[in-house]
């Protein structure tokens, strides 16, 4: 091979590498980590996001939550919010000892199991204490106010901040079914998790304390650490938090849906908290749509002549004066 051939084929290899990358060769001299790996993929969600190793790597709020749960239940991690193979091995760990599919994969069951694993015994001693004060927390997303009532009595008050129009905080009637202390992150020194079925959702401190007052969040209520941190010891878990705006749960723009036996969401809370308006008194406003919802719900058709079949429908909204 001649010289000036080797040397041809040596500039084609080259222009092949930089043409990858995508830059001109002067790019790459300005750029030389033209080929590093893809950033962070950010995941603040609280739907319910499905988590698992991969590439780009998931980052963010939903990540730190996980990890900060999988801690408060004694596994040894540090938080850090990023999803790493230890990460994946420790959820493979904690799939296997309650009995899920070990994948390694955050999931909606995964997150309903870390959630609630506390819920149960946590409430037997609630309700078993004759002594238990009667703890309610009420929050007014319109005044931007968290206050705790000591049987029925107002015991204190805070500034808390908000989620934002896109992702606004869930109305309704929800219990504390977890508590942690220690996240760090944005999630500050104290967390309470409430039981709302369409996400995750809670009461948390915060490393922005500017925020407190504003609607910067993804829907979790935020409070300054002290606050929380005086709070805290005051709430058992199974205390009831009535979210509402303006001392209302129905919002002021409503879009309908049809709702029957095991739907979930914001407009099922909706519905629930008009039921109770009309002096129909079953159950909590928690956006599920149980056996005693269905109950309520025939029960109110038949005292105002509507059709008897326990299911949302455009001439029940109207009766219900949630529609024109």
């Amino acid at each position: 091979m001649s010289i000036s051939r080797f040397w041809g084929l040596c500039l084609l290899c080259f222009s092949i590498v930089v043409a990858g990358c995508g830059f001109t060769s002067t790019a790459m001299a300005a750029d030389p980590d033209c080929c590093k790996k893809a950033e962070a993929k950010v995941i603040n969600r609280t739907d319910f996001p499905v988590l698992f190793v991969s590439e780009p790597v998931f980052t963010g709020d939903a990540v730190w939550m996980v990890q900060a749960m999988l801690r408060q239940q004694g596994y040894n991690i540090v938080p850090d919010g990023i999803f790493d193979s230890r990460t994946a091995e420790l959820i493979r760990i904690y799939q296997l000892a309650n009995h899920l599919d070990v994948n390694g994969v955050v999931d909606k069951n995964v997150w309903q199991h870390l959630m609630y694993q506390e819920e149960g015994e946590s409430c037997m001693k609630m309700e078993d204490s004759r002594d238990q004060k009667r703890m309610m927390i009420e929050i007014d997303l319109a005044k931007r106010q968290l206050t705790l009532y000591e049987n029925k009595q107002v015991l204190k008050k805070y500034p808390v901040g908000i989620g934002k129009s896109k992702t606004p905080s869930p109305l309704g009637e929800w219990k504390v079914v977890n508590k942690g202390v220690g996240w760090g992150g944005g999630f500050g020194t104290r967390w309470m998790g409430l039981n709302v079925p369409w996400g995750i959702y809670g009461i948390h401190g915060t490393d922005k304390p500017y925020s407190v007052g504003s609607s910067e969040s993804h829907g979790c209520i935020r409070m300054l650490n002290k606050h929380i941190e005086e709070l805290y010891p005051l709430v058992p878990v199974g205390t009831m938090v009535r979210i509402v705006e303006n001392g209302q749960m129905v919002p002021r723009s409503f879009q309908p849906r049809i709702l029957k036996l095991n739907s979930s969401g914001p407009q099922v809370v909706y519905l629930q908290s008009r039921l109770k308006e009309k002096g129909i008194i079953f159950d909590n406003a928690d956006g599920r749509f149980g056996h005693m919802t269905e109950l309520a719900l025939r029960y109110y058709q038949a005292w105002n002549g509507l059709q008897i079949t326990g299911i949302a429908d455009e001439d029940t909204y109207r009766a219900l004066e949630m529609i024109e």
